[in-house]
């Protein structure tokens, strides 16, 4: 038997980790808030630009109330097939090499470290959820690449993480855009029922063609905040150390 019985707090059946992409206007002004009110915390991936001191400023204060700044590269590379890639003669990941990308992911850390030294770990968001580089029979997946720097990675995959057998550098997350109030509690109550960790991906909040409506956001910021004691919700960079730890138990 494992001493460590699960890896959620004592009295929690699962966990939650909500997940914002590309660091968006709407995150700041309505999604932290929104957030703050119902005490909780999230991860917001972010893309640190070259005036990255004035861009990551207000994602300080975020810091300081508990979510996380997570990396997300410098110039978010995704494949060509993506039309603001190859319309805007943007190099893809088809064309990048394993030392290429470990240099944006290592510069995203670096920057972020800068304005925000009192997080010390951070996850990585992998851009368009895609974990290669090269093609065909140069394609490399750079997952490795993420486990020497990041704490945690997170793509896309079909249900919630159980925590005994998930990758946790490329952890499955549901694409939420456009869902309704109902369906996100649905996804949160899925993680209790399973006994595993649903991480849910949102971009804008009414902004963007990726966006969530505030209202339904809300409604799930209201059930987890009312389940707290039967769902464990924290940024990625929270519960990842925790989930390896209890994996360790079964090496």
């Amino acid at each position: 038997m494992s001493a460590l019985a699960s890896p959620w707090p004592a009295g929690c059946q699962g966990a939650v980790s909500l997940t914002f992409d590309d660091g968006l206007p709407s995150q700041l002004e309505v999604a932290i808030p929104l957030l703050n009110r119902y005490g909780l915390q999230a991860t917001f991936y972010v893309n640190p630009r070259a005036d990255f001191a004035e861009q990551l400023l207000p994602w300080r204060a975020a810091a300081e109330a508990g979510h996380e700044v997570g990396n997300h590269t410098v110039s978010h590379p995704c494949s060509k097939n993506f039309a603001f890639i190859s319309d805007n003669n943007r190099r893809g990941l088809e064309e990048m090499t394993l030392d290429e990308i470990e240099a944006e992911i290592v510069l995203a850390g670096e920057r972020i470290r800068t304005v925000i030294p009192q997080q010390e770990t951070m996850s990585y968001g992998y851009t368009c959820y895609q974990p290669y580089v090269g093609r065909g029979a140069t394609r490399q997946s750079y997952v490795p690449v993420v486990a020497k720097h990041c704490v945690a990675g997170r793509g896309r995959g079909e249900r919630p993480n159980d925590p005994r057998h998930c990758d946790l550098w490329y952890l499955w997350s549901t694409p939420c855009e456009r869902m309704t109030g109902a369906e996100l509690v649905g996804l949160a109550e899925q993680a209790a029922v399973q006994g595993r960790w649903s991480i849910l991906t949102f971009h804008g909040v009414s902004e963007g063609h990726l966006s969530v409506a505030p209202g339904d956001l809300e409604e799930l910021c209201d059930f987890l905040a009312r389940n707290r004691s039967r769902i464990w919700t924290a940024p990625v960079a929270v519960i990842a150390p925790q989930v390896a730890a209890y994996q360790q138990e079964f090496a």
